[in-house]
């Protein structure tokens, strides 16, 4: 037995993917918002900076996934290594 999708059922997945395709903007701003702290002459900003490079490091996974992009995917996972020992480094040096 074969089992055809509604119309319906097809537009809301395309929707998903369309919202999913529009999350790289706000990675993108997310990224360029940490960029911009991270190079604050105060502490507490540049540690903030450096956890919210965390949060755009999740958005790209989520958008790399959806866009199939595995190196995307890669390169996050990796900067993600990286924030969080930047963090860490910034925690101890305060």
């Amino acid at each position: 037995m074969l089992i055809v999708p509604s119309p319906e059922t097809r537009f809301d997945a395309l929707d998903v993917m369309e919202l999913l395709d529009l999350l790289q903007w706000p990675a993108m701003a997310v990224t360029v918002g940490s960029t911009w702290l991270v190079a604050s002459s105060q502490p507490s900003r540049r540690q903030a900076g450096f956890w919210l490079f965390l949060v755009s490091n999740a958005l790209w996974v989520v958008w790399g996934w959806s866009s199939n992009a595995p190196a995307l995917v890669v390169l996050q996972v990796l900067l993600a290594v990286m924030n969080i020992r930047g963090a860490l480094k910034a925690e101890k040096a305060s």
